[in-house]
């Protein structure tokens, strides 16, 4: 049986995407959309279904080595335990991993992914630390912008004051100022008026 397992994060990956890269057309798909790398593969409630029902024969399809696990162990561990259940595991780019030559390849690129997380972890802190900086000197960060967060979309005040003064409801707030109903509870919980 062609099984597929997709792992996305973020919002700017997509299941969909990773099934064309793959070739699609899997008798069977398991999925865990907004789940950190960061968690155990076994943890993960998708990764976990598929370990359950998986049976010696089948063919695991992946879009990449980091969606196996959370760092290279984890990796080797799991590429193990489906390989001791009889399954193939299949990367693209890669092709399936076998007992012997096919693990060695494995796990020197699970050290690389595990390699490549750190790096943007610390580029990603080094950004951080260099915005602080910046906008503690000259009141942009290095980019440019006027704050770490979130981008202002209107003048909470304004917004909590309009809200008051009309006896609107938090959704007719919003509706007025083009804002989702959470940003309205936001600002007015920020400058004190009741939500």
């Amino acid at each position: 049986m062609r099984i597929a397992y997709y792992r996305v994060s973020t919002l700017d990956q997509s299941v969909e995407a990773q099934r064309v890269a793959m070739g699609g057309s899997f008798d069977r798909e398991f999925t865990d959309e907004g789940v950190s790398g960061g968690v155990m593969a076994a943890e993960r409630p998708g990764f976990a279904k598929l370990l359950e029902q998986v049976r010696s024969g089948d063919v695991v399809h992946v879009y990449a080595v980091d969606r196996l696990g959370r760092d290279a162990l984890d990796i080797q561990t799991t590429v193990r335990r489906l390989i001791d259940m009889g399954v193939t595991v299949n990367v693209k780019d890669l092709g399936p991993i076998v007992e012997g030559v096919g693990e060695l390849i494995l796990a020197v690129l699970a050290q690389v992914a595990q390699m490549e997380r750190r790096r943007i972890a610390e580029r990603t802190a080094a950004g951080r630390a260099a915005a602080r900086k910046s906008l503690a000197e000259t009141g942009r960060t290095h980019r440019g912008k006027a704050s770490l967060g979130r981008p202002v979309a209107r003048d909470a005040g304004a917004v909590a004051a309009w809200r008051q003064q009309n006896h609107a409801s938090i959704a007719d707030t919003a509706r007025q100022f083009k804002l989702s109903t959470a940003t309205v509870k936001r600002y007015c919980a920020s400058s004190g008026s009741p939500a």
